[in-house]
């Protein structure tokens, strides 16, 4: 650092900003500074700044690996130069956390594992950032509990919990608000009546939130409240849910649904593979529906009317409340909890053209 201070002719306190926080130094000097870095081979070493200040500079993000082998394989038989086109919801979080974590000057560590438990997750993380983000319940709520005393954590995807004690914060989306609209959409504007909802694992507190939308939606047309999802796919893959519709397909017989709700959109994807083999029509035969507003939703035929919600902005929400902790460190502070809108986009599958609701 002395070297390139000398070199660009600045302080070595400019040094330090330029790499901790580049939006308080001028381009010019900025430039000049990353010159001088580039010619003497320099790199910021993140345990020598951290015994410094007693931080990393980075910020973490757990996450189960929701991968799906399905939409890998569409994406390397397209082909296609857009990754962009086959990112799913995880991806998206991501790229909002990069995005936002660059910003404001951090590195991203990115945990992605349900093999070895949640104690490997924390294990990983915890020790080596300044604060993280954990997304769908990965870590237990007690154990962020233990570890949100020495460093901010945000939970994404997932409400506060009301049966134990939950003092972090939360991000995330209106999933019963969506859910209850795109339901409404397919029963007053299409008329259907005989709607099947496939939901996610019994503890996603988002596959929850969306199937109580759905059963809000019905009591409120005078159609019977099931108590639970007509199938739950032990994953939200595209194969779970092709696996879904041949179950319904099987137990309906002769009266199929008019409608499927999916509690999101690869699974969504996977029924109209599937419902394509069995020789039904969508939307003619059956109108099918997702959740989330993946980019792959777009590409597939029938497009797919589903729920798109802000993917990239919960992880950018989530880096700016983390910096904003870490800014106001020492100070007691409520927990926060924020809800992010979300909107119904109409497209083929369900009878409609491409219109955002």
């Amino acid at each position: 650092m002395y070297d390139v201070a000398e070199r660009s002719g600045v302080s070595i306190a400019t040094v330090s900003r330029v790499y901790r926080n580049p939006d308080s130094v001028r381009e010019a000097t900025r430039e000049k500074v990353l010159a001088a870095a580039r010619d003497l081979g320099y790199v910021p070493s993140g345990n020598a700044r951290g015994l410094a200040s007693r931080s990393t500079g980075v910020l973490g993000l757990c996450f189960p690996d929701y991968s799906d082998p399905d939409t890998e394989s569409e994406a390397a038989a397209a082909d296609a130069d857009d990754d962009h086109a086959f990112m799913l919801y995880s991806d998206q979080i991501i790229r909002g956390m990069e995005r936002a974590a660059r910003r404001h000057g951090y590195a991203l560590l990115i945990a992605a594992s349900l093999s070895g438990g949640p104690e490997s997750l924390v294990a990983k993380v915890a020790g080596r950032v300044d604060g993280f983000a954990v997304l769908a319940r990965t870590v237990p709520t007690e154990d962020l509990e233990v570890i949100s005393r020495r460093l901010p954590v945000v939970m994404l995807a997932g409400p506060r919990d009301p049966d134990g004690p939950d003092h972090l914060d939360h991000i995330e989306v209106a999933n019963a608000d969506g859910q209850r609209a795109l339901t409404r959409h397919l029963i007053e504007d299409h008329g259907l009546r005989r709607l099947a909802f496939v939901g996610g694992v019994e503890d996603s507190p988002d596959a929850q939130a969306r199937f109580d939308g759905y059963a809000a939606a019905r009591q409120e047309a005078g159609l019977s409240v099931p108590r639970a999802p007509d199938v739950r796919p032990e994953l939200m893959t595209q194969a779970e849910g092709a696996r879904a519709v041949e179950a319904l397909l099987d137990r309906a017989g002769a009266e199929l649904p008019e409608g499927i709700l999916f509690a999101n959109d690869q699974m969504a994807i996977g029924a109209l593979h599937a419902l394509e083999r069995r020789g039904l029509r969508v939307p003619e035969d059956v109108a099918v529906t997702g959740f989330d507003g993946i980019p792959l939703g777009r590409l597939v035929r029938p497009a797919l009317t589903t729920v798109r919600q802000p993917m990239r902005r919960l992880g950018e929400e989530a880096v700016d409340l983390l910096v904003h902790r870490l800014g106001s460190s020492g100070t007691a502070a409520e927990p926060e909890s924020r809800v992010l809108p979300v909107d119904v986009v109409r497209r083929e599958s369900c009878g409609c053209g491409d219109v955002a609701g």
